[in-house]
This record gives structure tokens, sequence and C-alpha cells, in this order.
């Protein structure tokens, strides 16, 4: 009888830890991409412009392609603020206002809490490898182009 008490334990606890070994390997599939561009730069950016895809981002992902990244949109210009809570990777963030033109541009580190926000509101933000703008010398005022109107 203990046995199978036993057995029954161990298969349970497997259980639970398959499925939040799941829930923190969570990453974005799927998401359409758009072309964007900054200066001679190609952007191929991944979409989050539903709450799950914002909520998820680009957590638990251990690297991206160089000019690649993830455009955040936002139903509402807003103070939206990031932080990199599972995330594997350092990133650069641009906060962007409706016309194209970077309000500001934050270096974020890898596994931290520290909130990043933009200078005035905002509806889109892109997230690409860190230093990326700077290595680019894009800077606030920059314009990224091929935004998606909402």
């Amino acid at each position: 009888m203990h046995t199978h008490q036993n057995l029954l334990r161990i298969l349970f606890a497997a259980i639970l830890f398959a499925s939040s070994s799941f829930v923190l390997a969570q990453v974005n599939v799927g998401l359409p991409t758009i072309e964007l561009k900054a200066g001679i730069y190609r952007i191929q950016a991944e979409l989050a412009d539903t709450p799950k895809a914002r909520e998820v981002g680009l957590m638990n992902r251990t690297s991206m392609p160089t000019n690649s990244g993830m455009l955040f949109i936002f139903e509402q210009k807003a103070g939206h603020c990031f932080w990199m809570n599972n995330t594997k990777i350092p990133l650069s963030i641009a906060f962007i206002a409706d016309d194209g033109k970077i309000v500001n541009i934050e270096e974020m580190q890898a596994e931290t809490t520290n909130n990043h926000c933009p200078k005035a509101a905002v509806r889109y933000a892109l997230e690409m490898n860190k230093q990326w703008f700077s290595e680019r010398v894009l800077v606030p005022g920059s314009v990224i182009s091929g935004l998606p109107k909402r």
C-alpha cells in the first residue's frame, strides 16, 4: 500500500514540476512581424499588440538576431513602463511617439526589476538588443518609420 502512495506522490510531484516549468518557459511564438526602418537600417519587429503578448514580451529568450526586435503597441498613449523580470538578454528600449520620433531610449539589464519609463505618454515601444540604437547613432528625435496606425 505504501508503495502505491509513494508512486502517486512522485507522479503528482512530477506533474507539478512539469507544469511549473512550462509556465516559466513561456515564450511568445508565432507573433506577426512588421518591417520598420530607422534611417538606413531595416528592423524585423515582432508585434506585441495584445495584453498577453505584451506581458510575455521577450521573456526567457536567450538570443535575438541583430536587426530583430519587438514592437509593443498599446491602445492608449500613457507612461507604459517596462522591466526585465525573466528576460535573459540585455535590451535597449526606444519609446516612440505617434509621429515615429524616438522620445527616449533606455538600456535595460537582464533579469532586473527596475522600471524603464517613457519621458512622455507614448503608444509604441521598440525593444532591440542592448546598445543597438547607440551603435547606430540613433538618438531621441530620430524617426522610426513603418509604425502601424492605430
